[in-house]
């Protein structure tokens, strides 16, 4: 069985280009803007609390740091799905992790 992390993009329909600028502005998004937001706000709002229960964890148990991992982690899954979808023809599998980590990121 192939794994997702050999997949070479020339070996599919999807342009290797595209996904590069797909994947640059979901990190950009998601990736620092997220990340950052969520910094400003933990660190420097007495009022604001982190509503997700695992990050909140993750937070309390190795600060900021938890916080980057936990980000990074869904960013990395994301990223295999794509990968995946890509091995599979998939477009939704494809476009949509990196469509949705945008999305959330500038939100």
């Amino acid at each position: 069985m192939e794994s997702v992390a050999s997949v070479s993009l020339d070996e599919t329909s999807f342009d290797p280009t595209e996904f590069s600028w797909l994947w640059f502005l979901s990190t950009a998004t998601y990736g620092v803007g997220d990340v950052v937001t969520t910094i400003a706000l933990v660190q420097y709002s007495v009022v604001v609390n982190e509503a997700n229960a695992l990050l909140r964890a993750a937070i309390e148990s190795f600060g900021l740091w938890g916080l980057i991992g936990m980000k990074l982690v869904a960013l990395l899954f994301c990223l295999a799905i794509s990968l995946a979808g890509a091995r599979d023809d998939d477009a939704a599998l494809y476009y949509g992790p990196p469509a949705m980590l945008a999305v959330v990121g500038a939100f």
